[in-house]
């Protein structure tokens, strides 16, 4: 079982309706954004227990996927943000780069790379990306 949500200053995070961590964008971060994705489910699943048996780790997955390509491809502090919708959990990726992730052709016998942003599209419900001002936020939506 996870621990609780936690900031870069280790201090925890919990809101009403979800969560909100703020990471610097190290590589680190990507291990540090699983875990407050495992927590938050775990703190989840003891009100409202998820749906089927993978719920759980598909969140987990697109939430590591989606951490790993901030660090990546958008140098520098990221947010993970987390909540429960009527039928599922939306994660929301906030990150500094205003470019649109494209999906690149996959390559099984190598070059590395190229199935995340599939793998998004096959695991959520949905998957949205909103340019802002100061970069881009990418919404999945995954059944809970």
């Amino acid at each position: 079982m996870g621990t609780g949500p936690r900031r870069d200053d280790g201090r925890s995070v919990e809101e009403p309706d979800g969560c909100r961590v703020s990471f610097t964008g190290r590589l680190r971060d990507v291990t540090g954004a699983r875990l407050a994705a495992d927590g938050y489910l775990a703190g989840l699943s003891r009100s409202s227990p998820p749906t089927g048996p993978d719920c759980w780790n598909d969140i987990l997955l697109v939430v590591t996927e989606l951490a790993a390509n901030v660090v990546q491809y958008a140098p520098g502090p990221f947010e993970l943000r987390m909540r429960r919708t009527y039928d599922g959990v939306h994660v929301t990726v906030h990150d500094t780069s205003r470019v649109r992730p494209e999906p690149r052709p996959f390559h099984p016998h190598g070059g590395g790379g190229g199935i995340g942003w599939h793998l998004l599209h096959t695991l959520c419900d949905q998957v949205s990306v909103v340019v802002t001002g100061d970069g881009k936020d990418i919404h999945a939506f995954l059944p809970w």
